[in-house]
């Protein structure tokens, strides 16, 4: 059985700078990189927004220069899986892959969100290429086009008033004939010009062209809900916004989570339910979910766990 003063679960942007703080605090990390090492900024294919790349990278060298620095400060990375916790007593019990056994003493979560996805097999063919889940990352690109927004919740409509801003033209395709998101979110939509709801409608394909080394999303296939018919819109992009899952099936039980499986941190910091466990990144935030708050709340969750240390 290892011993750790710090076990770090989850990689991409909170945990890599989870690694790097609790390395430089002398807390001996290991870190376990999980199913996704790099989480969801391996799927995307230029990021601008991330602060010192001037000239933008791709998501998968980002996360490639995190593991690194984590790796040259003295972090200890471990590929695998951790399938089973026990936050009941302290040292914490964690096993990896079902074999190996960890006891630590304190640990950082940051297993991340997933997106929520269609399940379109034209969807998959075209993430990353005019497909995307993350309207404040991606709509920069898009800048002066035509885009269609996927959904009906806040989020939704967050993400079309934020593209109606930079676009020409944003379609808002949803389900139903009434919206779920709240009445002061819905004002701020159907005031916008440039915006327009297309009712009871599912996406039945995304098209698009393909060369040979690029493709690009040209039109939406859409399929009333009420009459089956089918109709076409021309978009340069497409952007799902029907919600994202935390990754935390494995702390049910041990943990306190919200509604949404989303990990509850004490307000201000990185603070679980249990003492000596904290959270960071994606799966503990409902609402920025940016890979560069992400990294800030990895850097949290190290001084956290530092400072809970000290304290003992």
């Amino acid at each position: 059985m290892k011993l750790a003063k710090c076990l770090i679960i989850g990689s991409g942007p909170a945990g890599y700078t989870a690694g790097i703080y609790a390395s430089r605090a002398n807390l001996a990390p290991i870190l376990v990189e999980g199913l996704t090492p790099g989480g969801q900024l391996t799927i995307t294919n230029e990021v601008e927004n991330f602060p010192g790349y001037p000239e933008g990278k791709a998501g998968p060298e980002i996360m490639d220069d995190l593991r690194q620095q984590a790796l040259r400060m003295g972090t200890e990375i471990i590929q695998g899986m951790v399938t089973n916790v026990d936050f009941s007593a302290r040292p914490f019990r964690c096993k990896i892959d079902n074999n190996e056994e960890i006891a630590a003493e304190t640990v950082i979560i940051a297993t991340g969100a997933t997106a929520r996805w269609l399940g379109l097999e034209s969807e998959a063919d075209y993430r990353g290429f005019g497909v995307s889940a993350c309207a404040t990352c991606d709509g920069f690109f898009f800048r002066g086009k035509t885009v269609a927004v996927i959904g009906g919740g806040d989020t939704a409509l967050e993400d079309a008033l934020y593209l109606s801003s930079l676009c020409k033209k944003v379609f808002l395709v949803h389900r139903r004939d009434q919206l779920r998101a709240s009445q002061a979110m819905q004002k701020k939509l159907f005031s916008t010009q440039n915006i327009e709801v297309l009712w009871n409608s599912v996406v039945d394909e995304i098209l698009g062209e393909k060369q040979q080394f690029m493709k690009h999303v040209t039109a939406l296939s859409l399929r009333n809900t009420l009459t089956d018919e089918i109709s076409q819109i021309n978009v340069d992009g497409v952007f799902v916004a029907i919600g994202h899952t935390p990754v935390t099936e494995l702390f049910k039980g041990q943990l306190e989570l919200d509604d949404q499986g989303y990990i509850v941190t004490r307000a201000g910091s990185t603070h679980t339910s249990v003492e000596g466990v904290f959270a960071a990144g994606d799966v503990q935030d409902t609402k920025y979910r940016q890979a560069i708050t992400a990294a800030a709340s990895g850097c949290m969750a190290a001084i956290d766990a530092e400072r809970f240390l000290k304290g003992e």
